[in-house]
């Protein structure tokens, strides 16, 4: 047997060679077979509800939306891309990639989502559509740029013949390309469309002037989403969420106890939460971004409860992998992937 054809059978299997680190090859389909595929039905997996404190239950930041032919990111924080392979996707399936604001907790990932990608991608697929407020232009070109942080390593596997084999088995075809993520700086206000789907951009009220902040609408045929990123109360919300069938909404920590006003105006709490769900008329709100000094028995009841007394839709206590989809602008089925 030839060696080529040789590597070649080890970067198709699943098991990896004691010689071989990087993740075995996968398999893309081409252009085509996604247009020819069945559309998804829209639905979202809170890949991260977590915060920047550690945590092995609650990982950082992190949604995938799955809509029509495409696939969506929402912020990336650590640990979130581990969640997205636990899901069943890989980093090849995200054709768009989201950030409301650039706190580490909610990008930190994002490295990993670009090289990943690229490196088992081989160049045959599309550079990765990235949204988000400045700097994210400069904090992607200091990221995987000739002279960035990963300008090195993206060199060596673009230059030297053990990368190249890799490659090459992969079903890459020499010279190998950089990546090149394709990026738009956005502000409150922008509009982005897609396969079937559009996002709407609005204000957060988080951490300005120091970061912008950003929430995202998005609306499709089968139903509407909400993310708040991260956001005490404010109207920007209250309109950007208004009548929408899923609101995701940052519930930091228990309400009252927040050690200052300005606290309070930048990180959401249940009972703001619930009057900002019942203003918007939305009809079923999600708490993340959830302390642990909540996220106990009788305090996540406790909270559920008070929320019920001011909003009357349904209230989901968010968990990693919780897959949410909606059909008919309704949830049709909330399903869990951890355990």
């Amino acid at each position: 047997m030839e060696r080529r054809e040789f590597i070649a059978i080890l970067a198709s299997t699943r098991v990896s060679a004691s010689w071989q680190n990087s993740t075995p090859a996968v398999s893309i389909s081409s252009a085509a077979d996604d247009q020819a595929a069945t559309p998804r039905p829209l639905s979202i997996t809170l890949l991260g509800t977590g915060t920047p404190s550690p945590s092995l239950d609650r990982q950082s930041s992190g949604y995938f939306i799955e809509v029509g032919h495409d696939v969506i990111v929402w912020d990336h924080g650590p640990g979130a891309h581990h969640r997205l392979l636990q899901s069943g996707h890989r980093s090849v399936d995200v054709t768009h990639a989201f950030f409301t604001h650039l706190h580490y907790d909610h990008c930190m990932d994002y490295g990993r989502l670009v090289l990943q990608r690229w490196d088992q991608g081989a160049d045959r697929i599309a550079d990765l559509n990235v949204y988000g407020p400045p700097p994210i232009a400069r904090m992607t070109e200091q990221l995987f740029g000739v002279d960035g942080i990963y300008g090195p390593d993206i060199r060596a596997r673009i230059e030297h013949k053990s990368s190249q084999d890799q490659f090459e088995a992969r079903g890459g075809k020499l010279p190998r390309r950089r990546p090149a993520p394709k990026v738009m700086e956005i502000h409150a206000g922008s509009v982005i469309s897609g396969d079937g789907w559009k996002v709407t951009v609005g204000h957060a009220q988080h951490v300005e002037p120091y970061l912008e902040c950003l929430a995202f609408r998005i609306d499709t045929s089968e139903g509407s989403i909400c993310y708040t990123g991260d956001s005490g109360p404010n109207d920007a919300i209250v309109e950007l969420a208004k009548g929408c069938d899923i609101l995701i909404h940052m519930n930091h920590y228990f309400s009252g106890t927040e050690p200052s006003p300005a606290y309070r105006m930048a990180c959401g709490n249940h009972r703001d939460n619930a009057v900002i769900a019942k203003r918007a008329g939305v009809k079923t709100l999600v708490l993340t971004h959830l302390l642990g000094q909540i996220d106990r028995p009788s305090v996540r009841e406790l909270i559920v409860h008070e929320i019920q007394k001011v909003f009357e839709g349904k209230v989901i206590w968010g968990e990693d992998l919780m897959r949410l989809t909606l059909a008919d602008a309704r949830v049709s089925a909330i399903e869990s992937r951890q355990g």
